[in-house]
């Protein structure tokens, strides 16, 4: 079992994971890196609305105060 929530997210770095934001939003991409906020950056992302793919992005950065869920994809 992980001591923090962190260690759980330094597990899945360099690893594909979806982020859900309060919004409704997905964006699913492969975690390069996060700060203590939870503040992401994700690569090769796509958004997704509903399920179903809106665009690619390639490397975006999203506000950790905006995501509801990380998982693993």
């Amino acid at each position: 079992m992980d001591a923090r929530p962190l260690d759980a997210l330094n597990r899945a770095k360099d690893k594909k994971v979806i982020i859900e934001l309060k919004n409704g939003h997905q964006f699913i991409g492969v975690l390069r890196a996060f700060d203590i906020h939870i503040n992401i950056v994700l690569d090769e992302t796509e958004e997704r609305v509903e399920g179903d793919v809106k665009r690619k992005l390639g490397t975006v950065f999203i506000r950790g105060d905006t995501i509801i869920l990380i998982s693993p994809a």
